[in-house]
């Protein structure tokens, strides 16, 4: 018995003797005793001589009587044999003879369990009226729609789906076409949806519940709802005027109309990702999709926009046109979270969205610094380990390098290939090099060798710019936060400014070093003379060059000293775009973690932007702000007193411009800001702004509806309390758990999850965590309070280690295992404590993790390193002094 049906084990893909057409699947949840059963009707198209039907099934029973075979002339053939191999998630159906060729129609009846864990056919739970409630839910992606019925559960096996659900009649049931037929039977009742067009199979959706929803239609006539919990519908309609709008939008950008009749969208209170594009049915968290116009703040506003449209982009991008297997992930979420921002900067331009944009490049540049990254498009040979590339490389540095693409090809010839490349591969599936072909057909330019370079290479380059003479020197290397020398060359398409954004060139960077004339670069007419001209006279010192001009390159920049003084003085003098003054501070931050910058350079910079006012500019320099303070706590403890207080300097004039209250007809960049910049200064301990957020938070425990605390600044001051709780002094924290039991605001409660952490006693920090398993935390939720503050991350550690049995058993199948693991053990930095680790997990890691785990370590190590550079710093102490002391 063990020998038979061998060859289809441990198979990456499933034989290709027999294809899908069309499904009929009928399924009857029930939620109380959280089980379903169902029965599905393939029609199947035999294509090559076989006596077996191997597709994917996991975690059903299969009833092995029910398994037949029908064929064109209506012969009945039964299986003589049916078997399950849970570790390949495979069914095997063996018939005593060779199946007929041609189409033929395969039945199945089986049951299942709607599980916890998120995935599959799962249950969430709500209360209605005071009541706990089971929901029903599918999430299939990536391979998930095999535990709710057998199927060939592939991207590229597409066809249609009738579907037939079996229901409470109270509840609303949807899937992903409209509703045919309604038929009542007693407290049951029977629905039918209209066939669907051809799709693969992790986009079938169905969801079972109570739900009050809002409704419009677009100009077309398709209708569009956004369902959630009974109660809450007017907080979708935010979400609803965004969906309308980005769906004219995109029929616009791709040439092609939206495909379905209708388009749902629906809030899920337990929800593993952010969203999930179902074809015609789109999941959501709460905090994705609701909007409550009191109660949510400026950030939570932009979230909901980006995310709509990112799944939105994926109803042609991903759902009409389709990956042809998960190696080409990165296609669908690169090009969906790229579209995203093209669509939000359509509906709300005064966002600036495109300048938030360096966030999502700044998260892949991060990730792609580690030697233990993985190139864009990684091959993928099991199931199991595509969870684990739903990361910043496929989605960031995805979108990142087809900005790169759309920026260097003119954004009319992209997107007039982008239509002709929806048209030409709709309702069917297509990999990377098909787009490559198609835009280098309207471009004429070599589209394939050039992104080659960018997708099939982990990495990315820092160009290094020197000035010798009358020449200007590149250098291309990989780029690597340890610091240590990469392998990999690109074709890098440098752009520069020389001095002032009317004189700007660019290049195609393919060799390791190239040399360019100054004079030539500025045009021999140019007024500035020799631009190296060092000394008092003249306007020399505006002379300023810079490289990757907006951005919008996937590559960090290292200058020469003088080429860096240049830039600083070009930052104070306020000669830069927002975008570059980004990217100087970025790479400088970047550079100085792999110890090929000074902890002073950085510091130095750093200063020159006392006077900044742009929202992204100062967002990402506190982001550096709080990783400097970590390291230099670690690495100069005795100076730590004075970078806080030179922190503190830096962001005092923006917060004083911006204040406590809301402003009249301020912009959502300065709303956002506030709340950031507050948070920031609390963190760094400056007593008058935790004292004031004290006084509001305790305005807001008095009276919910008090002005004085908006929603903007909330998580400021949550911050700000929790850091004077103790083990003695805890009234605080006591207070934010009453708020959070007390709100049914999913946004509020992960406020005040992401604030809990900052408290510097590492027993309440125990406490925090283990207010995280308690069944107060919903799981999807857990991971937004694992990140502690510095004093709590030995506790965090420990406390991982000794509830490691219960974190696997409840979170080892999915990708949000990573995140424990990634937030207990990056934040150290010493060699001990990466031995430790290792030591740890040496018998206790799962596939799901095995990268995670790397990353992490190496982060570890990456750390230790630029510890050990700090304390070899000579004049670190005399340039902190003098910085935190300088009178402007």
């Amino acid at each position: 018995m063990e020998q038979k049906h061998q060859q289809f084990r441990g198979q990456a893909r499933l034989p290709k003797f027999a294809v899908p057409k069309s499904y009929d699947i009928k399924l009857k949840p029930d939620l109380d005793a959280c089980k379903f059963s169902g029965t599905v009707e393939i029609a199947v198209d035999v294509v090559g001589d076989t006596k077996f039907l191997v597709l994917n099934a996991a975690e059903l029973d299969v009833d092995s009587k029910s398994v037949v075979f029908r064929s064109q002339a209506s012969k009945v053939l039964e299986a003589k044999e049916v078997e399950l191999f849970e570790d390949d998630e495979i069914m095997v159906a063996e018939f005593g003879e060779s199946l007929p060729l041609g189409v033929g129609v395969l039945c199945i009846s089986f049951n299942g369990t709607l599980n916890d864990k998120m995935k599959g056919f799962y249950r969430s739970k709500y209360e209605h009226n005071g009541e706990k409630k089971n929901m029903a839910v599918t999430q299939f992606e990536p391979a998930d729609a095999r535990k709710c019925f057998p199927c060939w559960d592939e991207p590229a096996c597409k066809a249609t789906f009738k579907i037939t659900l079996e229901v409470p009649s109270e509840l609303v049931a949807l899937s992903n076409m409209p509703i045919v037929e309604e038929k009542v039977n007693g407290n049951l009742k029977i629905v039918q949806y209209q066939e669907s067009p051809i799709m693969s199979t992790y986009l079938v959706a169905v969801v079972v519940g109570l739900f009050d929803y809002v409704e419009d239609h677009t100009p077309d006539g398709v209708k569009v709802r956004v369902y959630c919990q009974v109660g809450k519908a007017y907080q979708g309609k935010f979400a609803l005027h965004v969906a309308v709008k980005t769906l004219g939008l995109y029929k616009e950008y791709f040439a092609v109309p939206y495909s379905l009749p209708k388009l749902d969208m629906i809030a899920i209170p337990d929800f593993a990702a952010g969203a999930m594009e179902n074809y015609g049915l789109v999941t959501y968290r709460e905090t994705a999709l609701l909007f409550d116009e009191k109660h949510s703040a400026a950030a939570n506003k932009q979230r909901v926009a980006t995310v709509v449209a990112h799944e939105l982009a994926h109803q042609w991008f991903g759902n009409l046109v389709t990956m042809e297997w998960w190696t080409h992930l990165w296609l669908n979420e690169g090009f969906a979270t790229w579209v995203s921002y093209l669509a939000t900067d359509s509906l709300f331009p005064e966002w600036q969205i495109w300048n938030q944009f360096l966030d999502e490049s700044t998260e892949g540049l991060r990730l792609d610094g580690l030697a233990e990254s993985h190139p864009i498009e990684v091959e993928v040979n099991h199931a199991g380990e595509i969870d684990e590339i739903f990361d910043a490389i496929s989605y960031r540095k995805g979108a990142s390098v087809i900005r790169m693409l759309q920026s260097y090809l003119g954004a009319e010839t992209f997107q007039r290939a982008l239509a002709s490349y929806i048209n030409k591969y709709a309702c069917s599936n297509a990999k990377t090099e098909d787009l490559w072909t198609v835009l280098e057909k309207e471009s004429s330019e070599p589209v394939n060798m050039l992104m080659n370079s960018w997708t099939k290479q982990q990495g990315y380059p820092v160009v290094s710019a020197k000035v010798k003479g009358q020449t200007l020197e590149f250098e291309q290397a990989r780029f690597l936060s340890s610091g240590s020398q990469g392998d990999g060359q690109w074709i890098v398409p440098v752009t520069l400014c020389c001095g002032s954004y009317g004189a700007r060139q660019s290049i195609l960077f393919k060799e390791k070093t190239k040399c360019l004339d100054i004079n030539e670069l500025l045009g021999s007419s140019s007024s500035q003379g020799s631009l190296m001209e060092t000394g008092s006279g003249g306007d020399s010192a505006s002379a300023w060059i810079k490289l990757n001009v907006d951005q919008s390159g996937f590559y960090r920049v290292k200058y020469d000293e003088e080429l860096s003084a240049r830039l600083r003085h070009a930052i104070e003098r306020k000669c830069l775009s927002v975008a570059d003054r980004y990217g100087i501070v970025d790479d400088a931050f970047a550079l100085c973690m792999a110890c090929n910058q000074s902890l002073t350079s950085l510091l130095t910079l750093m200063g020159a932007f006392r006077e900044e006012l742009d929202y992204t500019v100062l967002s990402n320099l506190i982001t550096i702000s709080y990783k400097v303070a970590r390291i230099a706590a670690d690495g100069a403890p005795q100076l730590i007193n004075e970078i806080k207080q030179f922190l503190i300097n830096l962001f005092q004039n923006s917060a004083e411009r911006i204040g406590w209250d809301t402003k009249k007809g301020e912009s959502h960049l300065d709303a956002m800001l506030r709340g950031e910049l507050l948070a920031a200064l609390a963190a760094f301990g400056h007593d008058e702004t935790i004292a004031e957020a004290t006084k509001r938070f305790h305005a807001f425990l008095n009276d919910r509806e008090t002005p004085l605390l908006p929603p903007d600044i909330r998580r400021a001051a949550y911050t700000a309390v929790m850091q004077s709780v103790t083990k003695s002094n805890r009234s605080n924290f006591e207070s934010l758990l009453k708020i959070y039991r007390e709100t049914d605001l999913s946004q509020e409660k992960t406020r005040i999850l992401g604030s809990l952490g900052s408290c510097r006693d590492p027993e309440i920090i125990l406490e925090v965590l283990n207010f995280l398993l308690s069944s107060e935390v919903r799981s999807q939720d857990i991971v937004f309070g694992l990140s502690v503050s510095r004093e709590g991350r030995e506790i965090a550690w420990s406390w991982m280690k000794e509830n490691w049995d219960h974190i696997s058993k409840t979170f080892g199948s999915g990708f949000l295992i990573t995140r424990f693991v990634s937030a207990c053990v990056s934040p150290f930095s010493s060699f001990e404590k990466a031995k430790e680790v290792e030591e740890f997990f040496a018998t206790r890691t799962k596939p799901s993790m095995t990268r995670t785990l790397k990353q992490s370590l190496e982060r570890v190590h990456i750390n230790a390193k630029w510890v050990e550079s700090i304390q070899n710093e000579k004049h670190l102490a005399d340039a902190v002094k003098e910085l935190a002391y300088r009178k402007y």
